[in-house]
């Protein structure tokens, strides 16, 4: 690889540019190419823990992140008629340097930190990917071409570059058998600083407000076959979510009417990217795209950070991009593999599949705001500590 390698990075989320600053750090400037107009606004709340605080901390966005972080502080569960049954203080969970902040401002923060390191292409995605031994062609939506020594995906769940030079999707994918679907609503549907859940068998409708945003988020998850084809069109998805949720239960009704209103309405299965190596050839893999762990894992947002990190410190090396694909993979796998185990105790709470599974998992919230409980259970290295 030359000294100064061209590097392309598809995605401009939460990865992508965090690739492109710590490639920036290391003399390479990156091109970042993104469907999208601009950084997408929107989505749900995101953590950040562990490394990626430290991480963050070392490109100097911490304190942008932690002015725009959420400030959740109860999840609340409620019957059909709105009686509070279970619940617990966010902090149950959280450690003291983790935070939370809601997808799009984080990567509006990203963006407008490496917005002077990167020639970011907006509007504009990868068309096809041509490799041989001694470059990478890539051909564009815009019509134009280019040549680059390496091509990195950053580019989410339906990644385009995984799909067309490293595996494709109907290989990758591991559905989980469940469905999500987000939309912003009226903040009068929630409570402040509280993220408010119904259950039925199988469903969950919830309401995520941060008393910090004009607009609250309604959610939506429930069970599914596993081989379950989840339609692409937006109006097919909406039918299919009202399906799911034709219940006069609680608030659901009308959250549905008002979640189904929003043109940013979004839904699609739950999805873990599982795959024997996130490589092929000059193009490399990172984020959802190579290892999504689901938003059930509580760490996509982490992982993308994390591994936009060290794969930019293992390029650096300068042994050449095989060498450093095989470290990348190697040192993260291993955290990779837990997150992505960690879903079926946050499904289990989240969505319990039977009325008696409802009824146990409130009763097992209630024993969980208990101080030694909580802490072996949700931070078990604090727990080992102390």
């Amino acid at each position: 690889m030359p000294t100064s390698p061209r590097i392309l990075v598809s995605g401009a989320g939460i990865a992508g540019p965090t690739l492109a600053w710590w490639l920036a750090r290391h003399g390479v400037a990156p091109t970042v190419v993104e469907l999208a107009p601009a950084p997408r606004p929107g989505g749900n709340g995101v953590d950040l823990r562990g490394a990626a605080v430290r991480i963050a901390d070392a490109m100097g966005v911490l304190p942008a992140v932690r002015e725009l972080a959420t400030d959740i502080r109860q999840l609340t569960f409620v019957d059909a008629d709105g009686r509070r049954v279970a619940g617990m203080p966010t902090s149950t969970f959280n450690g003291p340097d983790d935070l939370e902040v809601m997808r799009g401002d984080l990567a509006r923060v990203l963006h407008e930190a490496t917005a002077d390191d990167a020639d970011y292409r907006f509007g504009d995605a990868v068309a096809s990917i041509t490799q041989d031994e001694a470059a990478v062609q890539v051909e564009f939506t815009s019509g134009t071409s280019a040549e680059f020594d390496l091509v990195i995906g950053a580019d989410g769940l339906h990644s385009r570059v995984r799909e067309l030079a490293v595996r494709p999707e109907s290989e990758a994918a591991y559905p989980l058998g469940l469905c999500f679907a987000t939309a912003a609503v009226d903040p009068d549907f929630g409570t402040a600083r509280e993220v408010t859940l119904h259950n039925a068998p199988g469903r969950v409708a919830g309401v995520y407000r941060s008393g910090r945003h004009a607009s609250a988020q309604a959610f939506f998850a429930f069970r599914t076959p596993r081989e379950l084809a989840v339609p692409r069109d937006q109006q097919a998805q909406k039918e299919l979510l009202r399906s799911h949720f034709d219940t006069d239960a609680w608030r659901v009704g009308a959250l549905v009417d008002a979640a189904t209103a929003d043109p940013g309405f979004y839904l699609d299965a739950i999805t873990q990217i599982r795959m024997p190596g996130w490589s092929r050839g000059r193009v490399g893999l990172v984020g959802d795209a190579a290892y999504c762990a689901t938003l059930l894992s509580g760490a996509g947002a982490s992982l993308a950070i994390e591994g936009a990190h060290r794969l930019a410190t293992e390029l650096a090396v300068g042994d050449g991009h095989r060498a450093a694909f095989a470290r990348y993979e190697r040192v993260l796998r291993a955290t990779v593999r837990a997150r992505q185990r960690s879903v079926g105790a946050s499904s289990a709470m989240l969505i319990p599949s039977s009325r008696t599974a409802i009824r146990l998992r409130d009763q097992f919230t209630r024993l969980m705001v208990l101080p030694p409980l909580a802490a072996r259970v949700f931070r078990p290295e604090r727990a080992r500590a102390a």
